[in-house]
């Protein structure tokens, strides 16, 4: 039997609502401080949910602000810039000009997002009183609006803008499933790899739907919490009293190559990419299965994939959206695999400090994955006061736990029932 490719993380970037770097995100991760308030980039006054999860301050990186590309970029996709430079330095490598066809791109992109500003153009100019679209205002010569607007705000065109801007000329994909993006987009790469399309890759996720369309979408599913007047306490996974996720924004990425490639280098190793499993529900769009089938699945295939047993696992970082289907659903699939174990291994939501990133979320926690291996730390789930029956494992409650880690789970548990998970292993654990 052939074994299969050992791929190494060697660099990890983020930018996420609680830091603009990796370093500054998981300290904030394992103090459990919050990055959730009320929201600043656009006026929320007239919505049912006022608060998010921002990223704040953000400025490009000095090698990014004179790029050709910027004028290009939305929101997210500077974020996704930022992430993709810092991953690349933190690996101490990047792609040139005689190995970029052996570099590969794999991204969870986002949903279409539009501004504030470009809403108000459109009603000045196309809306009627009767609350119709009114087509020929878009030629009236006194509408003018971005002619590339429409252009970047398509799911492919981060993944066009940061193949170009990294000199990526190799295998490059674009991920959409909802929520399991971040999470699928590297489960991508990780096969890309083993099939030996590539030996470096780049991938990831952005998001950020933190914009009036974004948020008025996710209040009419009633998914997002109405904690307006506590919002550092909104985000409160598999808590009794839970009751909706808190919308963020933000991008992460990861360097993965040849395990072997790298030790030759001399490169850090955070983990090993070690597992992929995928599934689909479809059970309900905004739900999962109340008996975790879906979720039952990919944890089992990743796991499998892996060749990690539930008696290795260490560290589960879970979906955890603060919803209160989707937490029961997760708990009942972490119990109906890890069996006796479920009492042993720690879970923790960051989305309980963070929010929920939508198709960055699954990145930023295999990036946190790493980071808990590496350290042999499991980050705090914050929030986490009343216990809920249907939701027994063993949550990492009031602080962050030191825990040698030898294999973490992700779970990425999608709206319309994309399910991913991803599993990692310690590098003294890697065979050679």
């Amino acid at each position: 039997m052939t074994q299969k490719r050992r791929i190494a993380i060697t660099g990890i970037g983020m930018v996420t609502p609680v830091g603009n770097d990796t370093r500054t995100t998981w300290a904030s991760l394992r103090a459990g401080r919050s990055g959730l308030g009320a929201i600043q980039y656009f006026d929320a006054s007239g919505f049912p949910v006022r608060i998010g999860a921002e990223v704040k301050n953000f400025q490009l990186p000095p090698v990014l602000t004179h790029s050709k590309h910027i004028k290009f970029a939305a929101r997210s996709h500077r974020f996704a810039l930022a992430a993709g430079e810092e991953a690349l330095a933190d690996a101490g490598i990047r792609p040139q000009t005689d190995n970029a066809h052996r570099w590969g791109f794999s991204v969870g992109a986002g949903m279409m997002a539009t501004s504030y500003d470009e809403l108000q153009a459109v009603h000045a100019f196309a809306a009627t009183g009767d609350g119709e679209l009114y087509t020929d205002g878009f030629v009236d010569p006194r509408y003018s609006t971005d002619p590339v607007s429409f252009c970047r705000t398509q799911t492919n065109a981060g993944l066009g803008l940061l193949t170009q801007h990294f000199g990526v000329r190799g295998y490059a994909t674009a991920v959409h499933t909802a929520c399991a993006s971040g999470g699928q987009a590297l489960g991508t790469a990780l096969k890309a790899m083993r099939r030996g399309n590539v030996d470096f890759m780049l991938a990831g996720g952005f998001d950020s739907m933190l914009n009036p369309v974004g948020l008025s979408s996710f209040c009419l599913l009633g998914a997002l919490s109405t904690d307006n007047d506590s919002p550092e306490k909104a985000s409160r996974p598999f808590d009794a009293t839970r009751n909706g996720f808190v919308l963020g924004e933000g991008a992460a990425f990861l360097v993965l190559e040849d395990w072997r490639a790298a030790e030759k280098r001399g490169a850090k190793i955070y983990a090993e990419l070690a597992g992929d499993g995928n599934s689909l529900s479809s059970y309900r769009i905004t739900d999962s299965p109340p008996d975790g089938d879906g979720p039952i699945q990919a944890i089992q295939q990743a796991l499998a994939d892996a060749d990690a047993t539930p008696e290795e696992l260490g560290y589960v970082n879970a979906h955890g959206t603060s919803t209160q289907m989707n937490d029961r659903s997760e708990c009942a699939a972490l119990r109906a695999v890890l069996g006796g174990n479920v009492e042993r291994v720690a879970v923790s939501s960051t989305k309980s400090c963070m929010g929920h990133l939508i198709a960055a979320a699954g990145a930023v926690e295999a990036g946190v994955c790493a980071l808990a291996i590496r350290d042999g730390i499991a980050p705090v789930n914050a929030n986490h006061e009343k216990p809920d029956p249907d939701c027994n494992v063993n949550i990492v409650r009031g602080e962050s736990k030191p825990i040698k880690i030898r294999v973490a789970l992700s779970n990425s548990l999608g709206f319309g029932g994309s399910n991913s998970s991803l599993v990692f292993r310690h590098p003294d654990e890697v065979k050679p």
